[in-house]
């Protein structure tokens, strides 16, 4: 039984206890008590083992008592539950996506310094050492930052795949499954995207970047591929379109890319085993991976590749081969992925075992052997059910980073969001809030709404 007078961040105490009990059903009961009166947060028990650990809040203003209750909350469970497992999590009490955040919100408004960083995530969250002097590299290289209202990202989404990997939890169809709705669903998106052109010249935006995602991009067939990309007319220095599933880029495919602005391209092995690509249900082999890289360097393209460790089978000696076979091809952009098990995957459905004893060993192997080769993190975030309660890091080398991803990951600039299961979001940074819109999720109930997506956007940036 837990004991705490913290019900309003309920829903984070249970995040919090999944990262050390790993499901919903194996953590214990939480009650909620008036504790203590005023301003004092405090965990009175856990499995009737009497732990109290008790925060004063400082005077402060309403929205620093809030972030400070939640920060007191999850710290004071943390310690009790650390203390009777005897266990202690590489991310500490931290449960969000973006720790990055939190430290550069506590920089910004004057609660630390940049150089104390490392000492604030360590102190405040008892997160680990390895953790924090990661999370502090990655601020200092996010100097590219821009922090204007009038900026914005400009986002397409292309909710289609040539198959469904079984680590996927996106709303994402078969292209076979729905070659009949594809005419109606770019008809519906080029009359979207026209429709937020003259949004934003009508509201005086510029556009810093374009990311075309999905889903698989260049699963659409040429000719709906190039009618999608004619339409995006904006002066960029930075085009990027996921390219992921290799057996879909092919010359032709490249050459429209090329033809229409695009710099950067995202090719991703996942993996360097075709047995393991099998089994994920990936629809390339690895020479798939080396054909389309060979194909991205022939036209200058600048190429992010993702790897993901933690996949079943996978043990320590394959996830070295991986990163050695990536090294080698040195894209200029790596990610690597922590293995999420998430709710609506097939991984989830299958109610698999996933058991890596040395997981978060060797993802510290890999992100420092990777730093070693002359890459540099730049961006991180976490997501739920993901093994190890471990993270995500994107890596750069030569200054090229992908800008989109700080800009989306970090949420700093308002995005542009079109297509089904879009969301598009405002940045408003004087007030420092964020409103987002989402698009419906599927591509029929999107076709027939697109009018009404159309408008959300509009009152969406109203009154920039």
């Amino acid at each position: 039984m837990i004991v705490t007078n913290a019900k309003e961040f309920e829903k984070e105490l249970i995040d919090l206890c999944e990262a050390f009990y790993g499901d919903k059903n194996n953590i214990p009961d939480i009650k909620h008590e008036q504790l203590l009166a005023g301003n004092v947060f405090n965990l009175i028990s856990i499995y009737d083992k009497n732990f109290e650990f008790e925060f004063k809040l400082p005077e402060c203003d309403s929205l620093k008592n809030k972030s400070l209750r939640k920060r007191y909350a999850l710290l004071s469970l943390y310690k009790a539950i650390s203390k009777c497992e005897n266990k202690n999590l590489p991310w500490g009490s931290f449960t969000g996506i973006r720790p990055t955040a939190l430290a550069r919100e506590a920089i910004e408004s004057g609660e630390i310094k940049e150089h104390t960083v490392t000492e604030f995530l360590e102190k405040e969250f008892l997160i680990s050492h390895e953790k924090a002097v990661l999370a502090t590299k990655i601020i200092k290289n996010q100097k590219s930052i821009i922090k204007n209202d009038h900026l914005v990202d400009f986002y397409v989404n292309i909710p289609v795949c040539p198959s469904r990997c079984k680590y996927c939890s996106f709303i994402s169809s078969e292209i076979n499954s729905v070659k009949d709705l594809m005419p109606l669903y770019i008809d519906a998106l080029i009359k979207e995207i026209k429709a937020m052109k003259k949004l934003i010249y009508d509201k005086a935006l510029i556009v810093r970047n374009i990311y075309v995602g999905g889903g698989t991009p260049t699963v659409l067939a040429d000719n709906d591929l190039e009618k999608v990309l004619k339409e995006l007319t904006f002066p960029v220095n930075e085009f990027t379109v996921e390219c992921g599933r290799p057996e879909t880029i092919t010359k032709e495919k490249l050459d429209i890319l090329e033809r229409y602005g695009v710099t950067r391209i995202c090719i991703n092995p996942q993996t360097f085993s075709d047995s393991t690509l099998k089994n994920i249900g990936r629809g390339h082999r690895v020479k798939d991976v080396f054909k389309a890289y060979s194909l991205a360097l022939e036209k200058n393209f600048k190429v992010n590749m993702d790897i993901i460790i933690g996949l079943p089978g996978e043990k320590t000696a394959t996830i070295r081969k991986n990163i050695n076979i990536l090294l080698e091809l040195a894209p200029n952009n790596i990610t690597v992925h922590t293995l999420s098990v998430k709710n609506g995957s097939i991984f989830k459905d299958e109610n698999l075992q996933f058991g890596f004893k040395n997981l978060s060993k060797i993802l510290t192997e890999v992100e420092n052997k990777i730093m070693e080769a002359g890459y540099k993190p730049y961006y991180l975030y976490r997501q739920k059910h993901q093994i190890g309660g471990l993270e995500n890091v994107g890596f750069y080398r030569d200054d090229d980073i992908c800008q989109f991803n700080i800009d989306s990951m970090e949420e700093t600039s308002s995005i542009i969001a079109v297509g089904a299961n879009a969301i598009s979001k405002r940045i408003f940074s004087v007030e420092n809030r964020i409103e987002r819109e989402p698009n419906v999720k599927f591509l029929k109930d999107y076709i027939d709404r697109i009018d009404e997506m159309i408008e959300r956007k509009q009152n969406l940036f109203n009154n920039v």
